[in-house]
């Protein structure tokens, strides 16, 4: 495979095959994690205990009106890859800027919690901000809204909000560890950057990047432990990495501690800030005796539990593909064949993406959904 920013991969079908099923993993278990969680994201360890019996919940609870509804963490992590999509494709145009296209997908989410619904949505907005479903408050964090109210971007020399790391930027970072094709540090460099459009302390942006390149060594096919090493190594680069690395060697000693249970996981902390939800997201991956252990272990804390859900699925969907994920949750999972959509889409894109456009040519139906402008 290539080994740099939008270097073309030669791909064998057995290769496009696994990818496919680790995109699909990484976005459906993402968003089965924060579905798990969604319904008791507020609630005590002790109440959720008293609500829903001893071991917690063990499967979808309602909220928002339904069994297996998404939040926030979901809706922004498709507009990630929304953003992705749309760079590699408005790259025929000379123009190549990541982060410009991720903060616009940025903005048409932020839309989606304002207006009623797609009906004034431009064509050059694309497919994903019609989908009328997204048109729904999800418990949206006050730094990604803040973040977005105006179309100027925070940037790493002037973030937005440089005093928040809460996890509203790590919980949708995973996205940026499915570009396979890009060494290491440039995806990390990218989630960074990403991340300072609404989060800008240190811990909050550098926890996104760890999240990215935990993701991209799984998604290379590298065992999970040895991704976060890889991670811990880039982080102890970067000025500020305190408090994230310090999370991470944590999460990794208490694997080591013993059984795995909720009092290990609320030792790690509650999961509002970005090295929490990391932290609480790595160690329930690293212990899972399988996908359902292991969400059912990063949601039942008293704390964010929808985003240390949504982490902990982010990353065994992509450790073990979409075919491990549990059958009765994605039934029930909202969005999932927008979800699927968009994860094939991403797919082929990075996989066969000369192939549907290049500066003299393109699908009218690709620019349809991925316009350029």
């Amino acid at each position: 495979m290539g080994t740099a920013a939008g270097a073309t991969a030669i791909w064998g079908r057995t290769e496009q095959q696994d990818f496919r099923s680790r995109v699909r993993g990484c976005l459906l278990g993402g968003a089965i994690g924060d579905a798990l969680g969604a319904g008791i994201e507020f609630s005590s360890l002790n109440a959720i205990r008293e609500a829903h019996g001893a071991e917690g919940v063990t499967d979808y609870v309602p909220a928002y009106g339904r069994r297996g509804a998404v939040t926030d963490d979901t809706q922004m992590t498709l507009f990630t890859v929304d953003g992705l999509i749309r760079a590699q494709v408005r790259r025929d145009t000379g123009a190549w800027h990541p982060p410009t296209d991720v903060h616009r997908a940025y903005l048409r989410w932020a839309a989606t919690q304002r207006d009623w619904g797609p009906d004034e949505r431009r064509s050059e907005d694309g497919w994903l901000a019609r989908e009328e479903w997204l048109y729904s408050q999800r418990a949206p964090g006050r730094a990604c809204l803040n973040g977005l109210a105006d179309e100027t971007m925070g940037t790493l020399e002037k973030p937005k909000n440089p005093d928040s790391k809460g996890c509203g930027a790590v919980m949708r970072s995973a996205p940026f560890g499915l570009l396979v094709g890009w060494e290491p540090r440039l995806v990390f460099q990218l989630a960074v950057e990403c991340a300072a459009q609404t989060h800008g302390h240190p811990t909050g942006y550098l926890a996104a990047g760890a999240l990215a390149v935990i993701v991209h060594g799984l998604a290379r096919g590298e065992h999970l432990h040895d991704s976060v090493q890889t991670c811990l190594t880039m982080l102890a680069t970067r000025p500020g990495h305190e408090e994230t690395v310090r999370a991470l060697e944590g999460a990794v000693a208490a694997v080591r501690a013993g059984i795995p249970d909720p009092s290990r996981v609320e030792a790690l902390g509650e999961g509002w800030t970005a090295e929490e939800a990391l932290a609480i997201g790595v160690y329930c991956a690293l212990v899972a005796e399988d996908v359902r252990h292991g969400l059912l272990l990063a949601v039942n804390h008293g704390g964010d539990s929808d985003s240390t859900g949504a982490i902990c699925g982010n990353l065994l969907g992509t450790l073990h593909g979409e075919t491990v994920l549990p059958p009765v949750w994605l039934v029930e999972l909202e969005g999932r064949a927008t979800i699927l959509q968009l994860a094939d889409d991403f797919a082929v894109e990075m996989t066969q993406g000369p192939a549907l456009h290049n500066p003299e040519h393109a699908a009218p139906a690709w620019l349809e959904r991925y316009p350029r402008g």
